[in-house]
């Protein structure tokens, strides 16, 4: 075996070398099949990127990353997959740890300066562009390359499933890579929030615009719930202007454009507009096979094109309902001999000969409701309590919970972060409307039927 110095932090962050010889590669392969036999949702083809090596005492096996992104999702989702496989393809109990070469000094944080664990899957080339979302992947990539130049502030806003969290994983995967001490705060509008409110109430104001004013990189998703929230717009206007004027990137995302945030500042409005405003739209049908081919390829997974055509022209709401399919056929073919063909796909769908009700999304749901009732999405993932945004924000609960398999928790997260509590009580009041109120009960009896129309 080749030896070879591997260098492990010690407690005080300085490096020793340690004794380490590369895994013979029988032991190595065995430990990659049990991982994706076993664990084949953890499947990626760069596993076989991967370079192992043990120690000098056989009872470490160290796993080697070429990239900060592949470390971090071993780290996070494949430590006990890959122990359990070491372990049973050495008949020994060994440990599993994962490094990486050349960890950039700066980072992607979140709040209490934890490091936010990207995707390695979410970067610019598994991104597959087409006319509904050209646009903010071009800007991605311009801001990536010249951060607080290219567009500042850059604004993506489109539906849920879309990729703009790709997009926006992706930009800061490219920003490490070409600036490794780059600082990235990077979290949702709702961290902001409770960290703002968490600051006045403990007195620490100096230390939260510090923290949000020192850094290079902004990334805040779902501003939207900004809305309605005066103290926070106030100190979220301070920040903006303070990094704006020192050519620090600002990169926002929201489910539409900053003039339809209900309850936003139009200092706000006119900021957000000030850089590049780019839309994400659902992908056409030839983007959504393109989709679905590198999904599959990016497993390991090969789908015959009658499958991925069948899957492209069923699934038309959004790219993570794509993932999906993938990752059921994935499950699925475990139980068919690892066989993956029309029928099956059919059977992942719920499209078999004996269904008679047509699928419902929850796109169609919003579609629907919003026409129906004159309301606009933004108000129905807004924090109006106002009957007449409420009542129509129930029923779209109500017929997500009936018509979709999104869990509670699924359903109120995507309006407006509400808890599954607020979904199960929006269910039972639509419910028991429907049954005391005639005027209600036809009115979702006449979206029910239209969502159900053939």
């Amino acid at each position: 075996m080749q030896s070879t110095p591997l260098q492990v932090p010690r407690d005080n962050g300085t490096r020793r070398p340690v004794e380490q010889a590369l895994l013979d590669s029988q032991t190595w392969e065995e430990i990659l099949r049990l991982v994706r036999h076993q664990h084949p949702s953890l499947n990626r083809v760069w596993f076989d990127q991967l370079t192992a090596y043990e120690t000098g005492n056989g009872m470490i096996i160290r796993i080697k990353a070429p990239t900060l992104p592949q470390y971090n999702f071993l780290m996070h989702q494949c430590k006990h997959a890959f122990t359990a496989a070491a372990q049973s393809a050495t008949s020994r109990i060994v440990s599993v740890l994962f490094d990486c070469d050349n960890l950039p000094r700066g980072g992607v944080f979140s709040d209490n300066n934890t490091h936010v664990p990207l995707d390695p899957d979410y970067a610019f080339d598994t991104f597959i562009t087409g006319p509904c979302n050209r646009l903010a992947h071009a800007a991605s990539v311009a801001v990536s390359e010249q951060p607080g130049k290219a567009y500042n502030p850059l604004f993506i806003h489109g539906g849920v499933g879309l990729g703009k969290t790709h997009l926006l994983q992706a930009t800061c995967q490219k920003l490490l890579e070409r600036y490794p001490d780059s600082q990235i705060l990077y979290l949702s509008c709702d961290q902001f929030i409770n960290q703002f409110m968490s600051a006045v109430e403990a007195g620490q104001m100096n230390e939260f615009r510090y923290r949000y004013r020192q850094v290079d990189v902004l990334v805040i998703d779902d501003i939207h719930f900004l809305g309605g929230r005066e103290r926070s717009q106030e100190e979220f206007f301070h920040t903006f202007n303070t990094l704006y004027q020192q050519h620090k990137q600002i990169i926002l995302s929201a489910d539409c454009t900053p003039s339809e945030i209900p309850e936003l500042e139009d200092r706000l409005v006119s900021r957000f507009n000030w850089g590049l405003v780019a839309r994400i739209d659902k992908p056409c049908y030839e983007t959504r096979v393109a989709i679905l081919r590198r999904k599959a390829r990016l497993r390991g997974m090969e789908i015959p094109d009658d499958v991925v055509c069948y899957v492209a022209s069923k699934l038309d709401n959004n790219t993570r309902e794509l993932e999906g399919a993938i990752t059921k056929l994935q499950g699925m073919s475990l139980i068919n001999r690892g066989i993956i063909d029309l029928e099956l796909a059919k059977q992942a769908l719920g499209d078999t000969e004996n269904s008679e009700q047509k699928r419902v999304t929850l796109q169609q749901i919003l579609d629907s409701v919003t026409k129906f009732y004159g309301v606009r999405l933004a108000d129905l993932q807004s924090k109006k309590r106002n009957k007449s945004i409420a009542f129509p924000r129930q029923v779209c609960m109500y017929l997500a919970r009936k018509h979709t398999r999104y869990s509670l928790e699924e359903i109120g997260a995507y309006f407006g972060g509400r808890d599954h509590t607020t979904v199960l009580h929006a269910v039972r009041t639509v419910d028991q409307d429907i049954k005391s109120n005639q005027e209600i009960s036809r009115e979702i009896n006449q979206i029910d039927m239209e969502l159900t129309r053939d």
